[in-house]
């Protein structure tokens, strides 16, 4: 059995310091009380897990690993092992928006999740977060079972709200903004298209990419005719890397960018997420496919192609511009 880490950052998600988000966060306080920020103290994490967290002594710490941006760590205890991750030099508004998604997605008691437990500031500048901690190590992977919770997520949370989040939180380490919408096309083509394209015009010069992605952005309408749009509870950035099983064989996703959105938003990152036949089999008897999934599903593929060449340059920008080119040709624009 291999014991693994739950919720590490991953290695895709680096992003140089000129590019971590500058905006605020909503207060975490105003959206999930089970979740506070810790209060300053010298180690605010031993703290935490021999009062609240209901631990006499801490048996062992070790690293097991992390990715560019954030380090994690193992806290052994007499009350069962907690996950740690840390961040030197991020506040805690990147962790609060990812525990708000975490426990959102807890809360729907459908596929497996690590519980979040605590945020909070570092005293020595960054910040933290504790969570459950899951053992990964089953040899079985069902993508039939992950096609088919999954889409037991997306049924089961629906937002009165519209399309957005609760928080702003990060796609890797870009800011993805959640500002409640009342209509899905003006939110992905404003809040993911046009804020990409237009980080990639003001970071590169890049104007081509950015008149010709407006232009898709602004015709999106088009792509859905007769598709019933909900705001369905999304993880956000669903890849490989960001999906496991634990030991019983069950389906466990980390590191969300949760937003409410269309369900087929999901498959954004399925070109780097192994998806097969059998996880869309299960995913499709839960959540029926509808009119024109193949031909939308590049343009939510588009998103994170053109948040990697924001993030990592060059070498995403001709898949991006190909998709652009593509549905341009399509739509006649």
């Amino acid at each position: 059995m291999v014991v693994a880490q739950v919720g590490l950052i991953s290695f895709s998600s680096c992003i140089s310091s000129a590019l971590r988000p500058r905006f605020r966060f909503s207060s975490f306080n105003d959206h999930k009380p089970l979740l506070v920020v810790a209060a300053m103290s010298d180690d605010p994490i031993r703290e935490w897990i021999l009062s609240e967290g209901n631990a006499t002594k801490i048996t062992g710490i070790r690293s097991i690993g992390g990715g560019c941006i954030s380090m994690a760590n193992r806290y052994d205890t007499d009350a069962g092992p907690f996950f740690v991750k840390t961040n030197r030099g991020i506040g805690p508004s990147m962790f609060e928006g990812e525990a708000v998604g975490l426990n959102a997605m807890y809360e729907t008691s459908s596929i497996r999740v690590p519980k979040p437990y605590k945020v909070g500031s570092l005293p020595t500048g960054g910040s933290y977060i504790i969570m459950e901690f899951i053992e990964f190590g089953a040899s079985r992977r069902d993508q039939y079972v992950l096609g088919r919770k999954l889409a037991e997520m997306h049924k089961a949370a629906k937002s009165d709200k519209g399309f957005g989040f609760q928080v702003d939180n990060t796609i890797g380490s870009t800011p993805q903004i959640n500002t409640w919408t009342q209509d899905w096309i003006d939110f992905y083509a404003e809040h993911r298209l046009m804020y990409q394209v237009q980080l990639a015009r003001d970071q590169y010069g890049d104007s081509s990419i950015y008149q010709k992605g407006q232009k898709l952005a602004k015709n999106l309408g088009l792509l859905f005719q007769n598709v019933v749009l909900e705001p369905c509870l999304l993880h956000g950035d669903l890849w490989s890397g960001n999906i496991t099983y634990d030991k019983n064989g069950e389906p466990v996703i980390l590191d969300p960018a949760c937003y409410y959105g269309h369900n087929e938003a999901e498959f954004g990152m399925s070109w780097c997420a192994g998806f097969g036949a059998a996880f869309y089999k299960g995913y499709f008897e839960v959540m029926p496919k509808q009119p024109g999934f193949e031909e939308r599903r590049d343009v939510y593929m588009l998103y994170h192609y053109l948040n990697h060449y924001n993030m990592f340059g060059s070498g995403y920008r001709s898949s991006a511009m190909s998709i652009i080119d593509d549905y341009l040709r399509m739509l006649k624009l």
